[in-house]
């Protein structure tokens, strides 16, 4: 196939790159002539690094080198081209322009592609003589290693195109997505589940933004915690997306920004790229500060409350901890209470629990080694210190436990995390605005979450999920956790969260 690529910047490249390496010939092409040799030269590194270390030969190489041709025109008569990627910056009315410009250049066969990672694909075909012709084509930077594209047609796109382009992409050996034209489209929309509640913790001083990281990397098993994504991706980036996302569905609850970024953007604290944003970067920026010393009792005797303690009393005994058996704990005991989707002051008012040496455990199960301990305002300082202890005597193959210390809120901080997650994807499902299978492949391969948060939300257990969100929505009152139709339905019918369920259109054909 030959392929035009319009704009020689960081996307145009990479998708270059992709293309020619895959066996297509690809035409690049900028406004300014110097994009395309600065383009054409750092393909040429990147194959040279990958003959380099072993993933491609110098034939393949040299070969997808000889596949790239540089245009000095990007308006040039193109007879033989069959499809355009347009990646240009993300500006309406310039996109429109150079689609305007194309469909006077290249032959009426030719299929159209955005980039765009943010405009509405319908808006910028509308523009054109036959908007049946764009589709959207969204890759990841950077484009060879982020395998994922989103496919994502316009209400007008003809209905072959867009099982044309997930075959090219499958062809070059990265995975399809196919999303509605909605703001976000999928991985964009996904990922704001994990940041928007990170910064609804961090609002309600739950926890710091390490202390939070911490808990997303050891608890729930993401690769980074949501502060230090932010501070890579850039939270001037990182705001727009989640303010045009919100707006966008017309301020959906679950999308609801914080008001903690606009000022933090406003001062230049956008993460990596100014050298400050949640953390400090730099060569003269000081170390991450570490985590607090474990200084209390850890020989004091404690007594684990409520029905979900039964692993933690197994966990404490075999470390050797003196965990109390019968209705109630001595004078002396500190007192654990593993919550779901509760406060442990809900817990200390109904169960009639000591409220100064009273704590939260998050039951959840831990990816890593660490324990979650919550304090309320009436916990005892040197009661704390001691829960800490006990706590961090348990083990797990022999290396002892990481306790963080987070304030009381309802479900604790990985609870309302993952809740979250899953509460986002399951929305996206619900609206039918991709398959859960995409979803799922989308999240994984494009955020690079440990499972996707379906199957995720499958892993705890539908009707576990549910009993969650519920309680999240009573406790707080906040509508952000209302549980999703989607979740509500299969958790009542014992169906997976992955499956998509019988359609009223399947139930009408023969």
């Amino acid at each position: 196939m030959r392929i035009r690529i319009v704009g020689a910047g960081a996307m145009g490249r990479g998708i270059a790159q992709w293309a020619a390496a895959a066996g297509h010939t690809v035409e690049l092409c900028d406004v300014r002539t110097e994009a395309v040799t600065a383009a054409v030269d750092f393909v040429r590194s990147m194959l040279e690094r990958a003959v380099q270390k072993g993933r491609m030969s110098p034939e393949d190489s040299a070969a997808a080198l000889g596949r790239l041709v540089p245009l000095d025109d990007p308006w040039a008569r193109g007879p033989e081209v069959e499809l355009v990627i347009e990646a240009v910056r993300e500006d309406l009315d310039t996109k429109a322009e150079v689609f305007g410009k194309l469909e006077q250049a290249l032959p009426d066969s030719a299929v159209f592609a955005t980039n765009t990672s943010s405009l509405s694909v319908t808006r910028i075909a509308a523009s054109l003589r036959d908007p049946g012709r764009l589709a959207g084509l969204h890759f990841f930077n950077p484009v060879p290693l982020m395998k994922i594209v989103e496919v994502v047609p316009g209400s007008a796109t003809r209905p072959e195109i867009p099982p044309a382009l997930t075959a090219l992409v499958e062809s070059c050996g990265h995975r399809a997505v196919t999303v509605a034209d909605t703001p976000g489209f999928l991985v964009n929309h996904a990922g704001r589940g994990l940041v928007t509640e990170a910064l609804a913790l961090l609002e309600e001083s739950v926890a710091d933004p390490a202390g939070i990281d911490r808990i997303a990397r050891d608890v729930l098993g993401l690769r980074m915690g949501p502060f230090e994504l932010m501070d890579l991706t850039g939270l001037d980036v990182t705001a727009a997306v989640i303010d045009s996302i919100w707006q966008g569905f017309r301020y959906e609850d679950r999308l609801r920004p914080s008001f903690l970024t606009p000022n933090r953007v406003t001062a230049g604290l956008h993460g990596r790229k100014t050298g400050q944003g949640w953390f400090e970067y730099g060569p003269d920026a000081p170390a991450p500060a570490p985590e607090p010393p474990v200084t209390g009792d850890a020989d004091r005797p404690v007594f684990v409350a409520g029905d979900e303690g039964d692993e933690l009393r197994s966990a404490l005994s075999a470390a050797g901890a003196t965990v109390e058996s019968g209705p109630g704990p001595s004078e002396s005991a500190l007192v654990l209470v593993p919550v779901w989707g509760t406060t442990v002051a809900a817990a200390v008012a109904s169960q009639g629990l000591p409220a100064a040496r009273t704590f939260g455990v998050d039951p959840l199960p831990p990816a890593g080694r660490r324990r979650v301990l919550a304090v309320t305002p009436a916990s005892g300082p040197a009661a704390a210190r001691d829960a800490r202890a006990v706590l961090a005597r348990a083990t797990d193959g022999g290396e002892p436990w990481a306790v963080s210390v987070v304030r009381d809120t309802a479900g604790s901080v990985a609870q309302r995390l993952l809740a979250s997650v899953v509460s986002v994807a399951a929305s996206i499902a619900e609206r039918s605005l991709a398959t859960p299978a995409d979803i799922d492949l989308a999240v994984t391969t494009g955020l690079g979450y440990p499972v996707g948060p379906l199957a995720w939300g499958d892993r705890i257990g539908a009707a576990r999920m549910l009993d969650l969100q519920r309680s999240l929505h009573a406790t707080t009152g906040d509508p952000r956790h209302r549980p999703a139709r989607w979740l509500t339905e299969r958790a009542q019918l014992g169906l997976s969260l992955t499956e998509p369920g019988t359609s009223p259109a399947a139930c009408a054909q023969r």
